[in-house]
């Protein structure tokens, strides 16, 4: 299991998890109680309800540089173009834009 805490504008919005050849995304209940809560895209409205895709969903994947800085981060790692969470947890810690992608540390539940 792969696990990701997501950020918007900093504050701690929920978590994506792969698991299983499965992809979940699901909001912290504490974001979605608060008055200013967003969401982290427009296709991910808030709800408690946990969002699951059998792919990396395609805001998150969108994330994920390309042309040459996507070549830097293959040529200095072992990670396929193919491994897609792994992309995003090595890369998007610090993207443009309002959402961060913080790598969660392995629960050893590796499937």
């Amino acid at each position: 299991m792969r696990q990701a805490d997501i950020y918007r504008k900093g504050v701690f919005a929920g978590v994506l998890t792969e698991y299983g050849g499965e992809y979940r995304f699901c909001y912290d209940e504490a974001y979605l109680m608060r008055d200013d809560a967003q969401p982290v895209s427009l296709t991910f409205p808030l709800q408690s309800e946990s969002f699951v895709s059998p792919v990396l969903f395609p805001f998150f994947d969108g994330l994920i540089p390309e042309g040459w800085l996507l070549d830097v981060a293959l040529r200095n790692t072992d990670i396929s173009v193919l491994d897609r969470m792994s992309l995003l947890l090595l890369c998007c810690k610090e993207c443009i834009g309002s959402v961060s992608v913080v790598s969660k540390p392995n629960t050893g539940d590796e499937a």
